[in-house]
C-alpha cells in the first residue's frame, strides 16, 4: 500500500473527525480509509487514533504525528508546484489576520518586505483578538498564538511561544515576591476577562506529588489567579502591569524589552510551563495558490531565524519534545 496515501488518509480522518467524512471527501468506502489507517499504525507500531462508534480521538503520538504529516504534505505540494509553475510570478490578493498585539509587532513589519519581494501580490492585514471565521470571512491565512482548538484547518508551527510572570520592581518592594505558583493567591494579578483567551488559566510546571511520583517527574498545572482588575485586551493588561497594578502572565515577546530595561522583573521562571506555539493557519486545499505558499515560506524563514527573536523565542521544538498542543486550528 502506498505510504503517501496512508499519510494522506490519516490526515483526512484526523482533520475531518471520522472515517466516513474522510471517505466521502475522497469518494471511497469508509472501509478503505480504515484499512489504510490500520496499515499505517501497523507499519509504525503505534496507535495513532482511538476509534469508537461515536467518535475518534487522537492519541498523544497521533497528535504529534499529525502536525508532522500536515507539514510534510504542504511541503511536498509546494515542491511539486514550484516545478510545475516554472517561472510564473505570484500575483493576486492575500487576506491575512493576526492577533492585535502580536500582529503589530511581528506581522505588520513583515508585510512591506514580503510585498517588496513579490510586488504583484497585494495584501490586506486584519488585526483582531477575536477568533476569525476564516472560511466565512474569506481569509487566506491566520497567524495564531497559543493553544489551538481542533478544526479542519491546517496549521504550521512557526516558533515556540513562552510565557512569564512579571511585575514592576516597585510592586515587588511593596508586596513581596511569590516563590511558588500557589503564592499567587496572595497577590493582585492582572487577568484576561472570561470572554477572552487563557480560559484554562496560567500554566506552570511543578514537581509531581504523591506516592507514585518518580523523582524529577513534573506535571503542568493551571491556576486562575484573581485581582481587582481584569480586561479583555492584552495591551491594557501590559500597561497596567507597567504602572505597578499587579502581576501579569505575558508572552516573552511582549515583555522582554521591559525586562532588559529593568522596568519589569520576571517571576517564577523555574516553574515555567513548556511553550505553546506560534502558528500559521490556512484552509486545507488540494492546491494552495502560489502567493499563499510564498507567504507561508516567508513566515517560516523569518520566524525560523533565532536572531529574529533576539533569543527570546525559539524555532519550533523537535517532534520528540513537542507536547499535545493544537495541531489543527479554528
Amino acid at each position: 500500500m502506498d505510504r503517501l496515501k496512508q499519510l494522506e488518509s490519516f490526515v483526512a480522518i484526523a482533520t475531518r473527525g471520522s472515517l466516513t467524512a474522510a471517505a466521502k471527501a475522497e469518494g471511497v468506502a469508509p472501509a478503505i480509509m480504515g484499512r489504510r489507517l490500520d496499515a499505517l499504525e501497523e507499519r509504525l507500531g503505534v496507535k495513532l487514533i482511538l476509534r469508537t462508534t461515536r467518535r475518534i480521538t487522537l492519541t498523544h503520538e497521533g497528535s504529534a504525528f499529525l502536525e508532522d504529516c500536515q507539514r510534510l504534505l504542504v511541503e511536498l505540494a509546494n515542491a511539486e508546484a514550484s516545478v510545475s509553475a516554472g517561472g510564473v510570478k505570484a500575483s493576486g490578493h492575500l487576506r491575512v489576520t493576526a492577533p492585535a498585539g502580536f500582529g503589530r509587532r511581528h506581522v505588520a513589519p513583515l508585510v512591506p518586505r514580503f510585498h517588496a519581494l513579490h510586488p504583484e501580490v497585494t495584501l490586506s492585514l486584519n488585526l483582531s483578538d477575536r477568533v476569525i471565521d476564516m472560511a466565512g470571512e474569506n481569509f487566506d491565512c491566520a497567524v495564531r498564538v497559543g493553544d489551538l482548538p481542533d478544526s479542519s484547518l491546517v496549521s504550521i508551527r512557526l516558533a515556540d511561544n513562552r510565557r512569564r510572570c512579571v511585575a514592576t520592581p516597585a510592586f515587588l518592594r511593596r508586596f513581596g515576591m511569590p516563590v511558588h505558583p500557589n503564592d499567587l493567591v496572595r497577590f493582585d494579578c492582572l487577568t484576561l476577562s472570561s470572554d477572552a483567551s487563557q480560559t484554562r488559566g496560567w500554566a506552570f510546571r511543578v514537581p509531581r506529588m504523591g506516592a507514585n511520583a518518580a523523582p524529577g517527574e513534573y506535571e503542568v498545572i493551571h491556576l486562575k489567579p484573581t485581582g481587582p482588575l481584569d480586561c479583555s485586551d492584552g495591551q491594557v493588561l501590559h500597561d497596567w502591569c507597567l504602572a505597578g497594578h499587579g502581576i501579569a502572565w505575558r508572552s516573552t515577546w511582549e515583555v522582554e524589552a521591559e525586562i532588559d530595561a529593568g522596568l519589569l522583573v520576571p517571576l517564577l521562571d523555574e516553574f515555567a510551563a513548556p511553550p505553546n506555539g506560534i502558528y500559521a493557519v490556512f484552509p486545507q486545499r488540494k492546491h494552495l495558490p502560489l502567493r499563499l505558499r510564498l507567504w507561508l515560506d516567508f513566515l517560516k524563514s523569518e520566524y525560523g531565524r533565532p536572531e529574529y527573536w533576539g533569543g527570546t523565542i525559539a524555532p519550533p521544538s523537535s517532534p520528540a519534545t513537542r507536547t499535545q498542543e493544537g495541531k489543527r486550528a479554528r
